[in-house]
């Protein structure tokens, strides 16, 4: 089976020569830089076999660390990259922004206040017909704002859209913070609306393997389909190791097996976003 980790960061160290904008140091998930050779032993000792890399929030809306691993290593790395939305000139990047060796589409984060109001005060209006027309996939973090993207899918039903982490806080935990699910799950009768099941085990109340996210899962496999829900990481703030990161899914939903677990653990992400796998790889 291949497995493709739908959601990872890498980042360079704050630097004069490459600084991150003012007050966002805080938000970096580590006190160190994530380089491309440390997700490669990672992804080898844990058995996976790609990665989808998006650009940290905190770096700025720039793509150059992310597309460079996957100009080195096409095979293993791909990237959803950043745009400034408020910056008129990056409307002319949208035509041809798949052009880009190793990109697959964008990802927005409209879940802080740096970024949550360019879904209300117009924006980001542009955006959505101006990828659908491009052929261009979206990954959003849309926590409390999953009325918006209900509106957008439904506007816009040649853009594909993809909800960061299970579209709720990731601050939050079970059994509580699952309360938002209903919402979540109500997007499946949007077909072109798909989820990533990422960074589930920082969700959790008890260790792993994390009983207390097992139903979840399955309510989210149980709406969108295997096809439509992609098993994703953000590895760099998991309270355990890799592998069991990749076991929760793979070894302790006995409901999720053969073709099913295929699609969620990697192929489905790949076939979404145009990165299929093949034998050659």
């Amino acid at each position: 089976m291949d497995i493709v980790d739908s959601q990872v960061h890498l980042w360079a160290a704050e630097s004069p020569t490459r600084p991150w904008p003012p007050g966002r140091a805080p938000e970096a998930q580590k006190p160190y830089q994530i380089l491309k050779e440390s997700l490669l032993f990672q992804m080898d000792l844990a058995g996976v076999r790609r990665m989808v890399l998006v650009p940290p929030s905190w770096e700025g809306d720039r793509n150059d660390m992310a597309l460079e691993a996957a100009r080195t290593y096409p095979d293993r790395f791909a990237v959803m990259g950043r745009l400034a939305l408020g910056d008129p000139a990056s409307r002319a990047q949208v035509a041809d922004w798949r052009k880009q060796p190793g990109m697959l589409g964008m990802r927005f984060t409209f879940h802080n206040e740096h970024y949550r109001h360019f879904l209300t005060d117009g924006t980001a209006d542009w955006l959505w017909p101006a990828a659908e027309k491009a052929g261009v996939p979206l990954m959003v973090l849309v926590p409390g704002a999953l009325d918006h993207l209900d509106r957008i899918a439904a506007r816009h039903p040649g853009l594909k859209l993809v909800i960061d982490h299970v579209g709720i806080s990731v601050r939050g935990k079970a059994p509580r913070v699952f309360e938002e699910l209903p919402a979540v799950c109500a997007l499946a009768k949007r077909p072109n609306v798909a989820v990533k099941a990422s960074g589930m085990p920082s969700l959790s109340a008890q260790p792993y393997p994390f009983p207390d996210l097992h139903d979840a899962i399955r309510r989210l496999v149980d709406a969108f389909g295997p096809r439509r829900v992609f098993w994703g990481t953000d590895l760099t703030r998991m309270p355990c190791t890799y592998y069991e990161c990749i076991t929760l899914f793979t070894q302790h939903l006995p409901w999720l097996t053969g073709e099913d677990l295929e699609w969620v653990m990697g192929r489905g992400v790949c076939e979404w976003l145009g990165w299929p796998l093949t034998r050659a790889d």
